[in-house]
């Protein structure tokens, strides 16, 4: 059998849709709800109240992420829908102008006339939306924008990363309860930043720094307002 016919690829774009949300909604429930627990904590209040804090935290950045999510993806997905409407009435009106545009499109990418001449008319006559949408506006299935997949996937990611630091509270003495939660956090963000770069198929080092940096420096950010705010609350 000839290796073309058993050869699979695949390729991490085709994942773009979701992971880009769930990695977003991920890192951004581990680093909002641990800065506003470190926050919190430092402000000298009690147990009940950092894990009050910490739920509402949860609850409502979830609910966040996904509106804001669907809103964003919805956004996207009304400029494809308005491009192709536009698309295929300029097919209609002016379908040789939209010819000649395909035609140039392909030479632009290094092919000689008579061959682009040739391959577009033979996509116009197998279907001319879909070729003009790939070609000239680069919309792809693998690209689509889909609201409830990025909603979900965003508001699903960002309840299991504040998830990590919420369950410290419990447990830790409230004297220990910062640092425990950042060490927990920092380790959740580089796992994090592993993951996603094994998903996406990027490099790994460069993913871990960029997610534990911002996280750190987020959660050092708050501590220090928590700590002034205790202060001057005393």
């Amino acid at each position: 059998m000839s290796r073309l016919h058993v050869h699979h690829e695949r390729h991490a774009s085709s994942r773009i849709g979701w992971l880009r949300a769930a990695v977003l909604g991920a890192n951004d429930g581990i680093v909002s709800t641990a800065s506003l627990i470190v926050g919190v904590a430092a402000a000298d209040a009690s147990r009940s109240s950092v894990l009050v804090a910490g739920v509402a935290a949860l609850f409502a950045g979830a609910m966040s992420m996904a509106a804001g999510e669907y809103v964003s993806v919805s956004s996207q997905s009304d400029t494809e829908k308005a491009d192709l409407g536009r698309e295929k009435r300029e097919l209609e009106e002016q379908p040789e102008f939209e010819r000649e545009e395909l035609v140039r499109i392909y030479e632009s990418r290094g092919i000689d006339r008579a061959t682009a001449v040739a391959v577009a008319d033979q996509m116009m006559a197998h279907d001319a939306l879909a070729a003009h949408a790939r070609d000239e506006l680069g919309m792809s299935e693998t690209t689509a924008a889909r609201p409830l997949q990025a909603a979900v996937a965003s508001a699903l990611t960002f309840t299991a990363g504040a998830a990590a630091p919420l369950l410290v509270v419990p447990f830790v003495p409230m004297f220990a309860l910062v640092p425990a939660v950042g060490v927990v956090s920092l380790v959740c963000l580089a796992t994090l930043g592993a993951l996603g770069a094994r998903a996406g198929g990027a490099p790994l080092a460069p993913s871990v720094l960029r997610v534990t940096f911002w996280g750190a420096l987020a959660m050092t950010v708050t501590a220090g307002v928590g700590e002034l705010f205790g202060t001057a609350v005393t």
